[in-house]
């Protein structure tokens, strides 16, 4: 599997993308502390390959991460490739499922997956995302509502859930922004 790498502006920071032909592997902020084992990790994956580069995955990648910063694009329908046991595929499943500007706590999230009391392993499914914004572990935040742990900084968790709440509050409502194949 041939694997290439990018990077890219957003209003919160730079990101790299990893995908081969079909699929997005890895979505970060390149200032994650967790990056370079997550590369490494995928380097194994691919039989030691990542080079520089662009394909029309990325390409997409880039779009709909700048319509999500827009406020035009309110979901993503990129191919993913997902990395994980079954449990946190559940749980990554689960976190696509919350709507821009909503937001649960880490023990709705293991009751959204029938695990009621694995409050905790949901919470380190949610950390091993590395998907940032694609699927919105940003969207969880303790029982009490207060901001905890974001791979990409407690500062751009808050920018991004402020964010959602200002452009995509009319999602809500029913007539926000459009999701990818959505006519406006």
């Amino acid at each position: 599997m041939a694997l290439v790498a990018a990077g890219f502006s957003t209003p919160l920071g730079g990101m790299i993308a990893v995908a081969d032909d079909a699929r997005l592997h890895l979505l970060e902020f390149v200032e994650r502390k967790e990056l370079p084992a997550e590369l490494m990790r995928l380097h194994r994956i691919a039989g030691g390959g990542i080079s520089a580069g662009r394909n029309a995955v990325i390409d997409r990648t880039e779009g709909q991460i700048a319509g999500y910063f827009a406020g035009t694009l309110a979901g993503f329908d990129l191919p993913l490739a997902l990395y994980g046991t079954p449990f946190q595929q559940e749980v990554w499943q689960a976190l696509q499922q919350i709507p821009p500007g909503n937001t649960i706590s880490y023990s709705e999230l293991a009751r959204r997956v029938g695990r009621p009391l694995a409050v905790r392993a949901a919470a380190g499914a949610n950390g091993a995302n590395q998907l940032a914004i694609v699927i919105p572990c940003h969207r969880v935040t303790g029982l009490d509502g207060q901001l905890t742990g974001y791979g990409g900084g407690l500062w751009r968790k808050r920018a991004l859930l402020d964010h959602e709440n200002r452009a995509y509050s009319a999602v809500i409502r029913g007539d926000g922004p459009r999701k990818p194949g959505e006519k406006a």
